[in-house]
């Protein structure tokens, strides 16, 4: 299944509309006229951004932002709005919004909005693919191996590796070159960011 823009508004014409506008250039759309209509939904499990109205009955468009945050749900949020509310958009967007749009809406404006949404969507699934994966050849590394990788993305060479864990450097070069290999990393570097990553260790200052 393709992308899928959500749609959350009390108002009917408003969904209707939004959705004619969003299928004719090929996007997949689910209206909700509630929160909870959406919360109570199977959701499939694709990339997709929500276009929420800011005023709905009972929880607000913000608290519900701030609902999806501690359920987990990551989904990029545009919000529209019938009012210019300069607090409520700044409110938005520092909760994490991507856009705050004033009705009436500008097609293109929306469409533009939902493609952004969608896009960095995208992007979030494959930093976390990305990271699923480095976390799985982590987890290959032997106890030993783990203790050389975090001491070699400290910025420790193989004489003071050596020396810290008691082991030649033949031997640390050997669990070094092990650590390269299962980790795929093609350099230093490449592996100090792997590291970064995972939140094993800070960069050291040289890295960029």
């Amino acid at each position: 299944m393709k992308e899928i823009v959500y749609i959350i508004d009390d108002d009917a014409s408003v969904r209707e509309g939004l959705g004619d506008l969003l299928r004719s250039v090929g996007l997949e759309v689910l209206t909700f006229a509630s929160s909870h209509e959406f919360l109570d939904s199977k959701r499939p499990d694709v990339p997709g951004c929500i276009i929420l109205d800011v005023r709905l009955p009972g929880r607000s468009g913000l608290e519900f932002q701030t609902m999806l945050t501690s359920l987990g749900i990551e989904l990029p949020v545009i919000f529209i709005s019938a009012h210019s509310d300069i607090p409520i958009s700044v409110r938005a967007m520092k909760a994490g919004a991507i856009e705050f749009l004033t009705k009436p809406l500008r097609e293109q404006e929306l469409l533009d909005a939902a493609y952004a949404g969608i896009e960095r969507d995208c992007a979030r699934r494959q930093e976390v693919a990305l990271i699923a994966e480095l976390r799985s050849r982590y987890d290959s590394l032997t106890p030993r191996e783990r203790e050389i990788m975090n001491l070699v993305v400290a910025g420790s060479v193989n004489k003071q590796i050596a020396a810290q864990v008691g082991l030649s450097e033949v031997t640390v070069k050997v669990h070094r070159g092990h650590v390269m290999q299962k980790m795929q990393a093609r350099s230093l570097v490449d592996l100090v960011r792997m590291a970064d990553s995972l939140a094993l260790t800070t960069k050291p200052a040289w890295v960029r």
